[in-house]
């Protein structure tokens, strides 16, 4: 299916979380999610998640890239890139391809580059 112009895939489409609203409860979605609230529970996404500077999280976030402004209290995985911005904390460990980290970021925790969820590795034949 082609799409018009002015019509956009549910992966182009963000939905925002305003610094006014607070969830408690996960959030999976297929497109993309900009966080400036507060969220108890674990976000899921095909797309992008950004965490806003005013953003905090209490649960774990995964999807294809994540850039955190704001707090994190949790694991965060990310199968292309994570970008931890300059006022950013994040307290849990994480799975990325890709990490940039900006000074001033904190970060606590263990992190793993070494990430294969895509790839299988064959064991040699003798």
């Amino acid at each position: 299916m082609k799409l018009k112009p002015g019509n956009s895939s549910s992966h182009d489409e963000v939905s925002i979380f305003s610094s006014t609203l607070q969830i408690q409860g996960n959030i999976i979605t297929k497109g993309n999610i900009r966080i400036d609230g507060k969220i108890r529970g674990d976000i899921k996404a095909d797309g992008i998640i950004t965490i806003g500077p005013h953003g905090y999280i209490e649960g774990n976030i995964s999807a294809k890239n994540v850039t955190i402004g704001g707090k994190v209290l949790g694991s965060v995985t990310s199968t292309e890139k994570l970008v931890l911005e300059d006022k950013s904390q994040l307290k849990g460990d994480l799975t990325a391809k890709i990490l940039v980290v900006e000074e001033g970021a904190i970060f606590i925790g263990k992190s793993d580059m070494n990430f294969q969820a895509e790839t299988k590795i064959e064991s040699a034949k003798p």
